[in-house]
């Protein structure tokens, strides 16, 4: 090779190792963030601190689960992320947007408009069928539910079959994924999970389950999951472990042998 050439092909080199290093990485959008919270309930000497100096991010379009003994604060961080309770100190953040700067009325509209939520209770209402059920959010809110969307959430969940039954006719497993199609219809930017198959035998657990997995997987969603059991937690991206109220350790990628073994640790 001449000089000329080998002059050449440094410089390109160079030129594209330049190129690389200017180009600017993607920033991860954050969900959700906890800055230095805390929940206390009560006053004195009989005041419990549920949340104590909690700091946390959830990326977007990830799939966290916080676990953690009894008392552990899970259920409480999920609620003030999601605005249902307010913090005694510190902010939360949905976004961009500062939750514990807002009023009650705004909140209830945040939650309306960019939150879904699956709880253990699937909270549907008797009298209207599964169809209606999933699209109650959008119609409180007068907003006509995406046609595409909607149809491929229903294809997902398994249901089109179903959806003119009302909840007595479900079983168990169908009425769970009826809420948890309710909590995505309208496409939120975070859908929180408390305990989603509390309620459910292994068999639907696990549909449940994959179904969330599936979610966050084609459609991008962003699912934060309060959750006991280490086979739930091995479908998330991140575990987030509290112990009396602070967060202990955080893992990624989790498995059931590694949520096992940490939390043996917890309960120790």
């Amino acid at each position: 090779m001449s000089e000329v050439s080998q002059e050449g092909s440094q410089e390109e080199a160079s030129v594209q190792s330049v190129k690389e290093e200017a180009v600017p990485r993607p920033v991860q959008r954050i969900a959700s963030r906890a800055v230095d919270v805390a929940k206390v309930y009560g006053a004195g000497s009989t005041a419990v601190r549920a949340l104590d100096g909690v700091d946390m991010e959830f990326e977007t379009g990830k799939y966290a689960a916080i676990m953690g003994p009894s008392g552990s604060g899970k259920s409480t961080l999920l609620q003030c992320l999601a605005g249902l309770d307010q913090v005694t100190s510190g902010v939360i953040y949905l976004g961009d947007v500062d939750v514990t700067s807002l009023n009650e009325k705004h909140r209830t509209m945040l939650r309306r408009d960019k939150i879904g939520f699956i709880f253990q209770s699937f909270n549907l209402i008797p009298s209207l069928t599964a169809k209606e059920n999933i699209t109650l959010p959008m119609d409180l809110a007068r907003r006509k539910p995406d046609a595409e969307w909607l149809d491929g959430l229903l294809d997902i969940v398994g249901l089109k079959d179903r959806l003119r039954h009302h909840p007595s006719e479900l079983s168990g497993g169908e009425q769970q994924r009826v809420a948890a199609a309710r909590a995505l219809a309208s496409r939120p930017e975070i859908v929180f999970a408390d305990e989603p198959t509390g309620n459910l035998d292994s068999k639907r657990g696990g549909e449940m389950l994959a179904f969330m997995r599936r979610a966050v997987k084609e459609f991008g969603q962003t699912i934060i999951m309060v959750t006991h059991d280490p086979i739930a937690a091995s479908y998330s991206d991140q575990v987030v472990f509290l112990e009396d109220g602070k967060i202990v350790d955080l893992m990624e990628g989790p498995t059931v042998e590694k949520v096992l073994d940490r939390m043996k640790t917890l309960e120790s």
